[in-house]
């Protein structure tokens, strides 16, 4: 049988199962585009996370209080530790590490922001001048935060475009006089655009002088430090100087934990490509599932059609054409199928993208074809049994069966 002729006589027996058909061609559907979604979704996560570190660049470095090989577990994120980083530290950091160029501590809480009777529960961050280049933050209007001694503290602070508009609406902002909890600050500055940052609206926060926050909060220990390394200087050299003075500095116990983007790019790079990888796995289950329905379905096929199967075998039909038959007709319900979840699918990771701009879901194209082929492979795997069994029938007893 030609080519052509078997695509014909296979389409026109779908279309005499019309209701069967249409059950396979939604499972084999479901299947491909839960992989198409699952993988996008997986994809989208792994951009947004390595796309929120990218900003640090390659020449910096994160410090954080705690370590987990002291304290056995992961470092706490809260500034608590054996020992907490004090800005003291920090000067003698600059000092004593040459491949030092600039360093932004921060000292992070929440408080109510006013301007006359209107008030707003906004995050605070107390930084230093150098968080803004650092963090690739740019200003709107006025400017940022001035160049002050760690230790000094200034009434001057920047505020985010939302806190801006909810505190001033279209009035004018730098100039004012704010409260944050018992303390005036005059604002300098309006940071320019959302600055998000994991999930964090930075368009809403507040920043001050680090001592002005340590003195809002009445703390002493950072949150953690962002340290820029000098150009001709190698990251990881500059890491081990840090982590020598730490020592020095905290009793010769190292119970900070110093970390370069790199590292981080590489480790999540690597969780978030096994997690892509799990959730494909699991929307394959579903291709799995879709191929049993095939069997089934290709099973109950042949029965109805014993009639039909003993008259090509009377003709001349081969066994081999008699499998190929059934064959061809699940793998085009499957072809079909994938089609139509390859299409659905991307067009629900079309609406995801509109609705969250901020995350890049994005389906790989290894999954688009690894879903297609898995689609059509089950089906033709599961459907191998009933048409075999098509393919062993004798012609007078498949003529002679009701």
């Amino acid at each position: 049988m030609r080519l052509l002729d078997l695509l014909r006589f296979s389409i026109l027996a779908l279309r005499r199962q019309r209701f069967r058909s249409a059950m396979l061609l939604t499972a084999v559907g479901l299947g491909v585009s839960a992989v198409v979604i699952l993988t996008a979704l997986g994809e989208g996560a792994r951009g947004y996370v390595l796309g929120e570190f990218a900003y640090l660049g390659t020449d910096t470095v994160i410090m954080i209080p705690g370590r987990k090989e002291t304290t056995g577990g992961m470092p706490p994120m809260t500034g608590v530790a054996a020992h907490a980083i004090t800005l003291e530290e920090m000067e003698v950091l600059q000092r004593a590490v040459p491949g030092v160029t600039s360093l932004a501590p921060m000292v992070m809480g929440n408080g109510p922001v006013s301007y006359k009777s209107r008030e707003r529960d906004s995050m605070v961050v107390g930084t230093t001048a150098a968080f803004f280049p650092l963090r690739k933050l740019e200003i709107a209007q006025g400017s940022g935060l001035p160049e002050l001694a760690l230790g000094e503290g200034k009434q001057v602070a920047v505020i985010g475009q939302k806190l801006k508009e909810a505190l001033f609406d279209s009035g004018r902002a730098v100039g004012q006089w704010i409260r944050l909890r018992d303390y005036r600050f005059r604002v300098v500055g309006v940071l320019a655009g959302s600055g998000d940052s994991f999930g964090a609206d930075l368009s809403e926060a507040i920043f001050i002088p680090v001592a002005s926050a340590q003195a809002v909060f009445n703390v002493h220990g950072l949150f953690r430090v962002t340290l820029k390394v000098k150009e001709n200087y190698q990251v990881e050299a500059v890491k081990s100087a840090i982590a020598k003075q730490m020592q020095a500095l905290h009793n010769g116990e190292l119970d900070v934990t110093i970390i370069s983007p790199d590292a981080m790019l590489s480790t999540f790079d690597s969780i978030l490509r096994v997690m892509t990888l799990g959730v494909a796995g699991i929307g394959a289950i579903s291709l799995v599932v879709s191929g049993i329905l095939v069997m089934n379905v290709t099973l109950m096929s042949v029965k109805q059609r014993t009639a039909e199967i003993g008259l090509l075998k009377a003709l001349g039909a081969p066994s081999s054409q008699v499998r190929t038959l059934f064959l061809t007709e699940a793998g085009l319900i499957a072809a079909a199928g994938a089609v139509l979840g390859i299409l659905v699918g991307h067009g629900v990771v079309l609406i995801g993208a509109k609705v969250y701009p901020g995350v890049p879901f994005a389906t790989p194209a290894w999954a688009l074809w690894a879903s297609l082929a898995l689609a059509i492979g089950t089906a033709l795997l599961f459907a191998w049994l009933p048409a075999q069994q098509a393919a062993d029938m004798e012609p007078v007893d498949a003529l002679g069966k009701k």
